[in-house]
């Protein structure tokens, strides 16, 4: 569930944001977890850790929390056009431009691998501009592994004019 991990180091110190769909899970109870975290990071590091856990308000147009769910979905033997249609489905109701979702392996335990895609909305990979997110996961399933690759098109980025 944790999405993303950002490291900043200014002087003689560090922050690290965790961004994650729940944040309750990664902080703990009374925040155990985070306090065992920051002791051991700041160990590592040998200077004082400042750990913040930002929420992902809308986990479904994450492309990593996406793709992890769908590599979810295919270990527990879902198929995997039920999977994929689904998570498109999500996306665009929440607001997403365009999705992209794209599955490759030995797909339901076919003997040759083979590649598929799903796509709604536009997803311009060409323009600059455009603010995609990309994700990537894998699902070890028990005819091999399973990549699950993600774009998700959330809006153009304008700059000053």
């Amino acid at each position: 569930s944790v999405s993303e991990v950002r490291i900043e180091r200014p002087a003689r110190n560090a922050r690290i944001i965790i961004h994650t769909a729940r944040p309750g899970i990664v902080i703990g109870k009374k925040g155990e977890e985070i306090d065992k975290l920051r002791k051991e990071v700041s160990s590592m590091m040998g200077i004082p850790v400042h750990i913040s856990v930002e929420e992902i308000r809308k986990p479904e147009i994450d492309a990593y929390l996406v793709a992890a769910n769908v590599a979810q979905q295919l270990q527990r033997r879902i198929m995997f056009r039920r999977a994929m249609k689904r998570a498109v489905g999500n996306a665009m109701r929440l607001g997403a431009h365009g999705i992209r979702i794209n599955v490759s392996g030995r797909l339901n335990g076919a003997d040759i691998a083979r590649c598929e895609w799903y796509r709604e909305g536009r997803v311009p990979l060409h323009t600059l501009r455009a603010n995609i997110d990309y994700g990537l996961a894998e699902a070890n399933t028990t005819y091999g592994v399973i990549g699950v690759k993600v774009w998700i098109f959330k809006g153009e980025i304008l700059g000053k004019q």
